[in-house]
């Protein structure tokens, strides 16, 4: 760990794959963890992913606490994508809970 606490950062083929890490890559994360455990989106590995529902649901409440504790603090477009994302998962979960 760097005197800073930050991480090594490992090889700089790796660093280029990866995206800036800021808030809008943390939240698209935890949007595709929800569409993995809704059985939408592959895992890492390329393999469909098992269906979790209660795994999914935990998640988007997640990001809407998320929401709730950072309103205010956003730019314009962080609170448009936190707002898309809740109301695409939400009714992600619900088609595929009823069995769409």
């Amino acid at each position: 760990m760097s005197q800073d606490g930050s991480l090594p950062s490992g090889s700089n083929a790796a660093q280029e794959e990866l995206p800036a890490v800021d808030f809008s890559t943390f939240l698209l994360s935890l949007a595709h963890s929800v569409l993995m455990h809704l059985g939408v989106a592959e895992g890492p590995d390329g393999a469909p992913s098992d269906v979790d529902f209660p795994l999914a649901h935990q998640t988007i409440d997640l990001i809407a606490v998320l929401a709730d504790k950072t309103r205010g603090n956003l730019t314009g477009e962080e609170e448009r994508l936190i707002e898309q994302l809740l109301y695409d998962l939400r009714m992600r979960y619900v088609e595929r809970v009823k069995g769409g």
